[in-house]
């Protein structure tokens, strides 16, 4: 069949037996007996043990709707003269035009090639290849559909790549950020599945650092990011997500720390600075894997868990000042009316505020680490006021309303984010929405909304624990004085938030009890 003309006779059409995983060919004709001749020709057509999809349109309104319902379609054969003389052109139009879809390959065919010069629609029209009928023989048909696959393929694989070079960079924008590393080990991992060449991937990164999540987790290996069916089994330890011969591969990468090649897939071994163990498990290799791919994928096992590790000991390092400054805050309330939890408390109660209010992550994090520090100019109030049962005087409560500009002072001039975020609570937290608080009576937006955050969820928390000075309120008399002073000495959004989130607030009251 090698010579003969592949539309010279009219071949009954047979039904297309699909393999899992297949290439997308989109016939665009009007003649059926063209759709069922190239179907015959192509029947055995195998490219990457993938066969292909046949997909049939009998006119050029047909086809942009195939178009636009399978976006991931490799090929389009597209004849030129349908409805209309330019039917297929306005289809290429489309495709590349309104679908917006660069990536597949568009073969123009045509019976009547006067009617549409090949030198003009080259010119006019972004397609991949032109052909008249009386040309193509099932030769040249083979030919043309395994070169367009072929740049097909590497077109995804050249876009899957920069989708994960993107994701990468995302990443270091923000690489400390609290979720940034599993965003960065996911883009890792979609690089290096996509320039090896893997279809249908599955890929888990799987590791028992001690860092991970901060707790000791010993020898249990657990994955950490993954792709594919494993993305379920995220926080799982691995040996409850593979079978015995996945099992048996692990633990030679770890024992012989290599990577293992094994039919269609590879378990790396990660190198780590720490007595970790760390693995990069990828399926879905389409073939033998070469040197130069063998050298990629050393590299990225030898850098995925350095920069992991990193991370880590920089959100260590987070968590460490935050907990330093909890410290900090209970060591003053030691000596104040305050026990037990409550900068805590606090804390977690802004940033529940923050975020129902519209604060971005990051902000609300850092209003967070920030909060506890409110009433650091506590420090500078002497015993006798701090622990004073009944009411103050007046030149006591002068002394009293110091400590706001006191841990103003105290924090203000630091070039740590925290500290600058502790300061403005520090002087903002005693103002009121009217106008009416201390110390400098701002009034509105005027006082920060850290500020104006912290004040609602230190009153809040106050009123909700008995003090030297009085009971602990019920939750409806505390919400029925927050409600009394909305507009007066809280923001009314605010107090709108904290009602919305107030099953969230009492959670974090009965988690962080007194004492």
């Amino acid at each position: 069949m090698n010579d003969d003309f592949l539309f010279a006779n009219e071949v009954p059409e047979d039904e297309e037996d699909i393999s899992v995983g297949s290439w997308k060919v989109i016939i665009v004709d009007d003649e059926p007996e063209v759709h069922a001749v190239t179907k015959l020709a192509l029947s055995d057509f195998v490219f990457q043990d993938k066969k292909l999809e046949f997909l049939s349109a009998y006119s050029g309104k047909e086809g942009k709707q195939l178009i636009t319902e399978n976006p991931d379609a490799a090929i389009v054969l597209l004849d030129v003269v349908m409805e209309t003389d330019d039917a297929g052109l306005q289809v290429a139009k489309f495709i590349r035009e309104e679908a917006k879809n660069q990536k597949v390959r568009i073969i123009l065919r045509t019976g009547q090639p006067g009617q549409a010069p090949e030198r003009q629609v080259i010119l006019d029209y972004d397609i991949n290849d032109y052909k008249s009928k009386t040309e193509l023989t099932a030769q040249k048909l083979f030919t043309v559909v395994m070169s367009s696959l072929r740049a097909y393929r590497d077109i995804i694989a050249l876009d899957n790549s920069r989708k994960g070079l993107q994701k990468i960079i995302e990443a270091s924008a923000d690489i400390f950020a609290a979720h940034s590393m599993e965003q960065f080990i996911d883009g890792v991992m979609q690089q290096l599945t996509s320039v090896i060449g893997c279809g249908n991937e599955q890929a888990m990164y799987i590791t028992n650092s001690l860092m991970v999540n901060c707790e000791s987790q010993g020898d249990v290996l657990k994955v950490i990011a993954a792709q594919g069916e494993f993305e379920k089994s995220i926080g799982l330890p691995v040996n409850q997500v593979i079978d015995p011969e996945l099992q048996e591969a692990f633990e030679e990468a770890i024992t012989n720390k290599s990577i293992v090649y094994r039919g269609d897939y590879l378990v790396a071994y990660c190198y780590s600075r720490f007595s970790n163990n760390s693995l990069l498990y990828v399926s879905g290799l389409p073939r033998e894997v070469g040197g130069a791919e063998k050298t990629l994928i050393e590299l990225f096992s030898q850098n995925v868990q350095i920069a992991y590790e990193n991370v880590q000991l920089q959100l260590e390092l987070e968590d460490t000042q935050r907990e330093l400054v909890y410290r900090l805050s209970e060591a003053l309330e030691s000596r104040s009316t305050e026990t037990g939890n409550h900068a805590r408390r606090v804390a977690l109660i802004s940033e529940c505020i923050g975020t129902g209010a519209g604060l971005s992550a990051n902000d609300s994090e850092l209003l967070r680490g920030a909060a506890p520090l409110h009433d650091v100019g506590k420090i500078s109030i002497p015993d006798s006021i701090l622990h004073k049962p009944g009411s103050l005087e007046d030149d006591e409560w002068e002394v009293m309303q110091s400590h706001a500009k006191q841990g103003y002072s105290i924090l203000s001039g630091s070039n740590r984010s925290i500290i600058q975020a502790g300061a403005l609570i520090a002087r903002d937290h005693h103002e009121n929405w009217d106008g009416s608080g201390y110390p400098d009576g701002r009034k509105g937006e005027d006082i920060h909304i850290f500020g104006r955050i912290v004040a609602l969820a230190d009153v809040y928390d106050a009123l909700r624990h008995s003090r030297c000075y009085k009971e602990a309120w019920s939750k409806e008399q505390t919400l029925e004085f927050i409600n009394e002073q909305k507009g007066k000495k809280f923001d009314p959004k605010l107090v709108e938030v904290l009602i919305e989130r107030i099953e969230d607030v009492e959670t974090i009251i009965k988690r962080y009890p007194e004492g």
